[in-house]
């Protein structure tokens, strides 16, 4: 502790806090409670990645907290209760308002019914509380209901049982009154305490239909950290109304067949884009004719991209030119591949790269309606407030696509903007400028062109492989669609490069890890989440419908509590409906990745960190009350 203060701004520093504590009753009792509140288990962190749209699997997940709800009431009442009726009060959890609208259907929702739930959901709300401070889970708690369920919580036996009467009359009342408010109350506050900070390692968009629910939800949460992937940029860059990504996120919608995401979600019309496509193609259904059209104006205006910017090294991308429309065939690095599709009359061979009238005006109308979109700017804004490129929190280092490394394991210099990048530097400088593309009074191009150089360069540290859409477009063959990836995705197997990677990032090696998403993890294939030894831990499991063939399951999850690290397999989800109508859960193999040998308590966290140095600067205070340093105002 320090025990002077040397300077003018610590001297303004303590009379600021004077005057929040300006007498020595009021600095013990702060001293007392921060220390306190140091000696707790800290709060449980969850972590999900590779979204990808998928709201009900989501949603449900998000709910069960990756099971840790279910855990708690079968360690409550695995010997009092059957099995039916501990998944018949985890629904309810889940889903308090849909579940009770149920019960009354089926004519269940009598006095006692809602008794007896009250009363299970009070005992699992109270054990996940025990490792919060009192006036942390007051606050909590919905503002409407906080003096009763915090009575409820705190019910003691005494020799003649008044309290329990007391809450008896409590809980009859509440019954006869709101029944179903307090429900939906109760749930929404367990559902709080089983997770005390939700991280989104990245890839919330694209592929599934409901990216903009998800977008609603996560705005909902009390405490969350996203880490941006390649996807998200994406959004974020047609969002800064940048043509190139505006043509990709139509793309992807087009061919996933997620319109609606953006014509209801966001209200942004394909009218214009239709309408053209239905004139430069009006041999082809309308859906078929809007895709092609999408996708030649994208890989346009890729080409301009590319060329451009030569530091990108891209130009193995620039593949429109390299077509021979005559034989059907294009030429990729000296072998020839057969096209799928050879009709288009908006290609000039002479100026490939070029728009037509048509397609800059059909790309124009884009651009207006994603920037002007409500719904999206609101979402986007979200995305960089609470985003970033990584995250360091409680020790470990989170983000979503990879370090960048050159072929002997080393980190990779980039040259970008003038200079040399590389590790955390060129992770912050990326940052940097997609936050300038965003708020910035002046887009400058450069800085533009490396959003989408973000979304899909091989050195990307948000993609970190040659993506090959063109290929996926146009070649069936499937030795085309062959992606080279960055040396990281062939290191990060490796300990010693992982430690490597945290020492970069300024975190210890013997204690942090590595959570990393982006590339699912091919269970039917062998592969595990687990890489280096335990440092570097993979959870994207394929949330996404798309993925489950190929993995096997239907997601992996981190639960981080006290006691450790744990991975969670997530089996396929059916639907809301089924978990509503059958109290169908996910079902999740739980595989400890890590046991603390001590409990690890608020005092090992980040939090823990600020309540010393608070705890310090308190102490400080109160010594130079008791010196005449300073004078109370008791």
């Amino acid at each position: 502790m320090n025990n002077s203060v040397r300077s003018d701004n610590d001297m303004k520093y303590m009379r600021l806090l004077a005057e929040k504590y300006p007498s020595a009753r009021a600095l013990t009792r702060e001293i007392i409670n921060l220390t306190a509140i140091r000696s707790l288990p800290k709060g449980t962190e969850h972590f999900m990645s590779d979204l990808h749209g998928e709201y009900e699997a989501f949603c449900h997940i998000l709910n069960n907290c990756s099971g840790v709800i279910r855990e708690k009431a079968e360690m409550i009442y695995r010997d009092k209760l059957s099995h039916d009726e501990i998944k018949e009060i985890c629904t309810l959890i889940y889903y308090p308002a849909e579940k009770l609208a149920m019960a009354k259907k089926d004519n269940i929702a009598d006095k006692e019914w809602y008794r007896t739930m009250l009363g299970r959901m009070i005992e699992i709300a109270r054990v996940l509380s025990s490792k919060y401070t009192r006036s942390k889970v007051r606050k909590a708690m919905p503002e409407d209901y906080a003096y009763i369920i915090d009575e409820l919580l705190h019910a003691q036996k005494d020799e003649d049982n008044n309290q329990v009467r007391y809450h008896e009359i409590i809980v009859d009342t509440v019954i006869g009154i709101d029944a179903d408010s307090f429900v939906i109350a109760l749930a929404e506050l367990i559902k709080r305490l089983a997770v005390d900070r939700l991280h989104i390692v990245g890839d919330i968009y694209d592929r599934g239909e409901s990216a903009e629910k998800i977008m609603d939800l996560l705005m909902g949460h009390h405490s969350l950290d996203i880490e941006w992937g390649n996807h998200d940029i994406l959004w974020m860059g047609a969002a800064c109304g940048i043509d190139a990504c505006i043509a990709a996120v139509v793309n992807n919608c087009i061919h996933y067949r997620t319109e609606q995401t953006l014509e209801s979600g966001y209200g942004i019309s394909l009218r214009k884009l239709m309408m053209f496509a239905e004139s430069a193609y009006p041999e082809k259904p309308p859906m078929q004719a809007a895709l092609l059209a999408i996708r030649v104006i994208q890989f346009k205006l890729e080409g301009q991209i590319i060329t451009r910017n030569p530091e990108f090294e891209m130009d193995d991308r620039l593949l429109l030119d390299k077509m021979d429309l005559v034989s059907g065939t294009v030429n990729i690095d000296g072998r020839i591949y057969k096209l799928n599709e050879t009709y288009f009359p908006t290609l000039d061979m002479s100026d490939p790269y070029r728009l037509t009238d048509g397609e800059r005006e059909a790309i124009d109308e884009l651009r207006a309606a994603f920037m002007n979109s409500a719904a999206l700017q609101r979402h986007i804004g979200f995305l960089y407030e609470r985003g970033g490129m990584y995250k360091i929190y409680n020790g470990n280092l989170l983000y979503h696509g990879c370090v960048p490394l050159d072929d002997d394991g080393n980190l990779l210099g980039i040259e970008m903007f003038g200079e040399i990048w590389k590790g955390r530097e060129f992770f912050d400088m990326a940052e940097t400028i997609a936050r300038r593309a965003y708020y910035g009074s002046s887009k400058a191009e450069k800085g533009m062109d490396f959003m989408w150089y973000l979304r899909c360069g091989k050195n990307s540290p948000l993609c970190g492989r040659n993506t090959k859409s063109f290929e996926h477009a146009f070649i069936d063959d499937k030795d085309a669609h062959s992606e080279e990836k960055n040396s990281y995705y062939k290191y990060y197997y490796d300990r010693e490069t992982c430690e490597m990677i945290l020492r970069e990032f300024g975190l210890d090696p013997d204690t942090a890890h590595i959570i990393n998403g982006h590339t699912p993890v091919r269970t039917v294939k062998g592969e595990l989440p687990i890489r280096a030894e335990g440092k570097l831990l993979v959870i994207d499991g394929g949330f996404c419908k798309n993925y489950h063939e190929t993995t096997g399951i239907a997601g992996y999850t981190l639960i981080y509590n006290s006691h450790g690290l744990r991975l969670k397999a997530h089996h396929p989800f059916r639907s809301i409906d089924a978990a509503l109508r059958e109290n169908i859960d996910i079902h999740s193999d739980s595989e400890i990745v890590e046991t603390e040998q001590k409990r690890r308590m608020v005092e090992d966290t980040d939090i823990g960190k600020k309540l010393r140095q608070e705890t310090d600067d308190l102490r400080l205070l109160l010594q130079m009350y008791r010196s005449g340093i300073m004078k109370p105002r008791e």
